[in-house]
């Protein structure tokens, strides 16, 4: 009997730490636009996992890629494409639109 009575003390004695649920995992939104992230430098929280939600609104079709982050996606011409990234640990990470490098291209900065 002693130890069931030890957990409901412990239960109430600490509010949440038994019933805590998880925050959910930021989401971002880049639009490609002119063959350009927008936006195109985003601070995010380290540690976490990040959803990416990416819309083209070109004409083109174009491939997120970062050897950084380690994903090539697809984006169909005036379509979307949802992925997870991390969780990432501090630091910058750079990303660039495969068929359009010289214009398509941004970081993630993990702080």
């Amino acid at each position: 009997m002693i130890k069931p009575a030890l957990f409901a003390f412990v239960a109430l004695a600490l509010p949440g730490v038994l019933t805590a649920a998880p925050t959910a995992d930021p989401t971002v939104v880049l639009t490609l636009k002119n063959h350009r992230f927008e936006p195109a430098k985003l601070t995010l929280p380290a540690g976490r996992k990040i959803h990416v939600r990416l819309i083209n609104q070109d004409g083109a079709m174009e491939e997120f890629d970062s050897g950084d982050l380690k994903v090539e996606e697809e984006v169909t011409p005036h379509g979307r494409t949802d992925f997870t990234v991390g969780p990432l640990k501090p630091g910058t990470y750079a990303f660039m639109g495969e068929a359009h490098p010289a214009t398509a291209a941004g970081s993630f900065t993990a702080e």
